[in-house]
């Protein structure tokens, strides 16, 4: 038996539609968009131009051309913080971020080109307005916030923080990478500014292949220059979006892939897709309660939280649980620091990291029946 648990690192399998669409770019289509007048090019850029509306529709982007692709939401991420930031700018985030947003940041503040504020969140001190209100400073130019933790699935509010952010003239800067797909965001109503998200996580497409939304005329210095198709006469990088920011060839079949990928939730449903796999979580959460010898790090404060269950086992190691289960009993999940070593200092999960299992639109209770059933095996051989 095979049962994945891994789709917060990357989901499995992917809609059939998704496949199909990627072959069906790669065989009929395979021309490089924008850069010549042949019908094979032309359809790449009207898959490119559909795309973008589809998505800019599915997020409440105003305008399509705002929506740039990238290699992947790390890229996305750093080309919004190292585009938009400037010398003397402070930024405000949490100890919550995946290394994607952290380390630039880190990387900005080491070189003295902005002050930094991490808010330290944990079970006792949840985000909230009043903790926001304090770190803003008159230099304060930046919130930068994940919408959905990777490492226990604690869901932060944005709407709120949003508000503040408009109020105060600061701009807003969100991680979507654990929600676009599986919790609605609308970046409109939420004052949103940019947002990143991978393809091949909750929105069910494939690897290679970020996005980045930017909401109004926020200009931002591009961090690769290169061919685009146009103003080709010109060294210049275009000074428009999207071509700005998409220098180089485009992931036709990424994008073709992400394009059915959307389709595919927005015709399930977000809701309903959220709703199946909380439910999933929630079972294996209230069955590993029962098991003293597991540690559950819960999401840190009561209410809505992503499909994803961290945990470890007494005097076992999460790498050596991780190996058991997937040798032994064909189940993958992840272990480690998930690149949020932040997240596990303010869960109490450092430096050791946790087990991490993340539900999909295609597991079943089944399969967490199954998982739950292959964990007292691993604790009772342990034991005896």
């Amino acid at each position: 038996m095979t049962v994945y648990l891994d789709n917060a690192t990357t989901s499995w399998p992917k809609p059939l539609v998704v496949v199909e669409a990627m072959s069906k770019a790669l065989n009929d289509f395979p021309g490089n968009a924008g850069r010549s007048a042949h019908s094979m090019s032309l359809h790449a850029a009207r898959l490119l131009f559909e795309t973008r509306e589809y998505l800019a529709e599915m997020f409440h982007v105003p305008q399509s051309d705002n929506v740039i692709f990238t290699a992947n939401a790390t890229y996305a991420a750093n080309f919004a913080l190292y585009g938009m930031l400037k010398k003397g700018d402070h930024v405000i985030t949490t100890s919550l971020e995946h290394n994607a947003v952290m380390r630039p940041l880190k990387d900005l503040e080491s070189k003295r080109t902005i002050g930094l504020t991490v808010l330290p969140l944990s079970a006792d001190k949840p985000l909230c307005l009043p903790l926001l209100k304090e770190a803003i400073t008159p230099q304060t130019r930046m919130l930068c916030m994940t919408h959905g933790s990777n490492v226990n699935g604690t869901l932060l509010s944005l709407k709120e923080a949003g508000k503040l952010c408009h109020q105060n003239n600061i701009l807003f800067f969100v991680d979507a990478s654990q929600t676009a797909g599986i919790v609605p965001i609308n970046m409109n109503d939420m004052h949103i500014d940019l947002m990143v998200f991978s393809g091949h996580k909750k929105m069910m497409g494939p690897s290679g292949i970020g996005v980045l939304c930017i909401n109004g005329k926020h200009p931002l210095r591009p961090l690769i220059r290169g061919g685009t198709g146009s103003l080709s006469e010109h060294f210049a990088q275009p000074d428009f979006l999207p071509d700005a920011l998409e220098a180089g060839t485009p992931n036709i079949p990424g994008i073709a892939g992400l394009y059915a990928a959307a389709k595919y939730i927005m015709q399930t449903g977000i809701k309903n897709i959220y709703a199946k796999t909380k439910q999933l979580a929630d079972h294996l959460i209230s069955q590993l309660q029962h098991m003293e010898e597991l540690t559950i790090y819960e999401p840190l404060w009561a209410g809505s939280h992503l499909p994803i269950v961290a945990f470890n086992i007494k005097n076992m190691t999460c790498s050596y649980v991780a190996e058991q289960l997937d040798q032994n009993f064909g189940i993958m999940c992840r272990s480690g620091l998930h690149c949020a070593p932040q997240a596990h200092k303010a869960l109490g999960s450092f430096p050791q990291g946790s087990v991490r299992c993340s539900p999909g639109m295609f597991n079943t209770f089944e399969d967490i029946t199954y998982t739950i059933n292959a964990l007292k095996t691993i604790i009772h051989n342990e034991n005896h």
